[in-house]
C-alpha cells in the first residue's frame, strides 16, 4: 500500500508481482528484468500485467490519473466511498483497482487470504468497520456464495450487508443475477479491463466520464480510465489504442476491446469475444454465445464452450463443466442452444471435470482447458486403439 500509495503521488512506478514472475527458487524471472529495462510513457504509475486468459500477458501502462478517474467514478455510481474487503489477486487490476480506492478514500482495506471459501470470505468481512461496505468477486465466488447463502440465512443475512457486490471478470449469467436479487443481494455488473483501470460500465452504463461505441460489431471505449499504452510494443499499442477525429474537430482516443458487443436504448450488453468464433459447416458460432446459454441451466454455471476439429464439419462445438449431482441433463442444454442459436451451435459432447483450470482472477484458463482436452483425446484414442473399438457417429474420436 506504501508503494501504491507513492506511484499514485508521482513517486517510481510500481510493477505488482504475480505468479509467473517469480522462479521457484525466489528469483526473479527474465520477464521482470526485461519489463525493467524497457522505457516507460511519460506518467506511468503502475505496469500491470492482463491475466492472459487466451494468449500472452500483456504489461500495460496506467497512470495515476486513470486509476483516480476510475476510483472516483465507482465511488460516485455507489453513492459514496467505503471499506473495501479484498478478495481478488491484488497483482490484477481487478485487485489492484480496490487498493487504489482505499488509497483515494483513506479507507484501509480488508484482506482475504488464502484458497476462496465462502464462509471464511463472510467471516473475514466481519473485520470491516465502515458504514459502508464493498467486496469484488468473480462469477464463480459469487455463486458459490450464493449456494452457502441459500442454505444458511446467517450467511446470506452477512451477505446483504455488503452495499455492492462488484462481480467482472466474465459474463455474469441469468440464474446468478436472480439468485441474488432473490437474496437481496447487491450485485453490481461490472465490464472492463486492464487498458481501462478496471470496470468502467456497470449493469450496462458507462460511469465517470467514459464513452461506449461499436464499431464494426466491436466495442470500443474512451475516457480518463484509458492505459497509456502496453510497455515496449508500440506495434500493438498503436493497434489498439486508436484517435479519431469528430465533427467538431477535437481528437477522441478510443481503446478497441476486441469484444462484440450492441447498444440497445443506451446500455451496453457484450455478446462476447470477436476472437472467439468458430466455423461450424460454414456457420460462425460465437463460444461466449453458447456458454451464456448453457449456463442458464441449473448446475451449467462453470460451462466453458470450446471448439474441436471436425472431420466433416471442419469445427463443432463441445462443452466442459464442473460435475454437479443436481446438474440438467445435457440434452436439455443441446437443445435450447439447438433452437437459439441454430444447429452449428449445437455442442455435440460435454465433458466434466471435478475442476476447471482457471487463472488467479477467476477466469478459466482457455489454454491449459485445451491443453487438458488435447492429452485426454489423444488418451482415448490410445485406449480405442488398443481395444480395437470402433468410432462414432461423426467418424471421429472423442474424450
Amino acid at each position: 500500500m506504501a508503494a501504491l500509495a507513492d506511484a499514485l503521488a508521482g513517486g517510481a512506478p510500481v510493477l505488482p508481482i504475480g505468479p509467473g514472475l517469480i522462479g521457484s527458487d525466489g528469483t526473479e524471472t527474465p520477464e521482470i528484468a526485461r519489463l525493467q529495462r524497457e522505457a516507460l510513457p511519460a506518467g506511468a504509475a503502475l505496469v500491470v500485467r492482463t491475466s492472459g486468459s487466451s494468449g500472452i500477458p500483456k504489461a500495460v501502462a496506467l497512470s495515476a490519473a486513470a486509476l483516480r478517474a476510475s476510483a472516483e467514478a465507482t465511488h460516485e455510481a455507489f453513492g459514496g466511498p467505503g471499506q473495501w474487503l479484498v478478495a481478488l489477486p491484488t497483482h490484477l487490476i481487478s485487485g489492484l483497482q480496490m487498493l487504489v480506492r482505499s488509497e483515494a478514500s483513506g479507507l484501509a482495506p480488508v484482506f482475504f487470504d488464502g484458497p476462496f471459501d465462502p464462509q471464511r470470505l463472510l467471516e473475514a468481512a466481519e473485520a470491516l468497520e465502515h458504514e459502508r461496505r464493498y467486496v469484488s468477486l468473480v462469477p464463480v465466488q459469487l455463486s458459490r456464495l450464493l449456494d452457502l447463502a441459500e442454505r444458511d440465512r446467517d450467511a446470506a443475512d452477512r451477505l446483504r450487508r455488503f452495499d455492492a457486490v462488484l462481480v467482472g471478470g466474465q459474463a455474469v449469467s441469468l440464474d446468478l443475477r436472480r439468485r441474488a436479487h432473490e437474496l437481496g443481494v447487491a450485485v453490481k455488473r461490472s465490464y472492463g479491463m486492464t487498458e481501462t483501470a478496471g470496470g468502467c460500465v456497470y449493469d450496462g452504463v458507462e460511469i465517470g466520464d467514459t464513452r461506449v461505441r461499436i464499431r464494426a460489431g466491436e466495442v470500443q471505449l474512451a475516457g480518463s480510465v484509458l492505459a497509456l499504452g502496453y510497455v515496449g510494443d508500440p506495434e500493438l499499442t498503436a493497434e489498439r489504442f486508436i484517435e479519431d477525429r469528430g465533427a467538431d474537430g477535437a481528437t477522441t482516443r478510443w481503446y478497441r476491446t476486441g469484444d462484440a458487443g450492441e447498444l440497445l436504448g443506451g446500455m451496453l450488453t457484450v455478446t462476447g469475444r470477436i476472437d472467439r468464433v468458430v466455423v461450424s459447416g460454414g456457420v460462425n458460432v460465437s463460444l461466449d454465445e453458447v456458454e451464456r446459454i448453457a449456463r442458464e441451466f441449473d448446475g451449467w454455471s462453470t460451462a466453458v464452450a470450446v471448439g474441436r476439429a471436425h472431420p466433416e464439419w471442419g469445427e463443432r462445438v463441445s462443452l466442459v463443466v464442473e460435475t454437479e449431482a443436481a446438474a440438467a441433463p445435457f440434452d436439455e442444454v443441446q437443445r435450447e442452444i439447438r433452437d437459439r442459436l441454430g444447429a452449428a451451435a449445437a455442442p455435440d459432447w460435454v465433458t466434466e471435470t471435478d475442476e476447471i483450470p482457471r487463472l488467479p482472477g477467476g477466469k478459466p484458463d482457455l489454454r491449459a482447458l485445451d491443453a487438458w482436452l488435447a492429452r485426454l483425446g489423444a488418451s482415448f484414442r490410445e485406449a480405442r486403439a488398443g481395444s480395437g473399438a470402433v468410432r462414432t457417429e461423426q467418424g471421429e474420436d472423442r474424450p
